[in-house]
Formats: C-alpha cells, sequence, structure tokens
C-alpha cells in the first residue's frame, strides 16, 4: 500500500489485497534482520500483481506473490460500514 499510495487519488483512491500466495523456502534464525523487495510485474486494468522476496542477508527466505485491486475510497468505506450494526 505504502508504494502504490503516490501514485493513487488517495484517499479517493485506495487499494485492497485480494491474493497472497507465499513459499518459505527456508529458516531465519531469530537476531537477522529480513529485508522485503517488492516489484510490481503487472497492471490490468485496476488489477495489480507484485512479486515479493524476502532475505535475511544469507538466504532467499520466500518467494511470493500478491494481487490488489484499486478500488474507490469512499465507496469501500461505505460498504464496510454498512455491515456494522
Amino acid at each position: 500500500m505504502q508504494a502504490i499510495n503516490p501514485h493513487l487519488d488517495f484517499p479517493n483512491e485506495l487499494t485492497l489485497g485480494t491474493h497472497i500466495n507465499v513459499n518459505h523456502e527456508v529458516a531465519t534464525p531469530p537476531g537477522l534482520e529480513v529485508t522485503v523487495r517488492v516489484k510490481l510485474t503487472k497492471v490490468d486494468g485496476r488489477r495489480l500483481e507484485f512479486d515479493v522476496e524476502a532475505n535475511d542477508g544469507i538466504d532467499i527466505i520466500s518467494r511470493d506473490t500478491h494481487e490488489r485491486f484499486i478500488v474507490d475510497g469512499k465507496r469501500f468505506s461505505e460498504r464496510a460500514a454498512s455491515k456494522v450494526k
């Protein structure tokens, strides 16, 4: 969200996560710093696809994909609020 919001008409436009695929490859012991790299790989209308890679400084610990959709912020907030009674 932080990487995409500067490119949107935020807060009028928001992104919602719709799918995540996580592949854990190796363990990371406590004390190592984990760095995550995210790359936007595809834009298909309102659908955004990302490649995600996590690294602990020694190994790539995870290679993942993530999908988000751009939505109307006001409409989403109204629909979400209507679920609370």
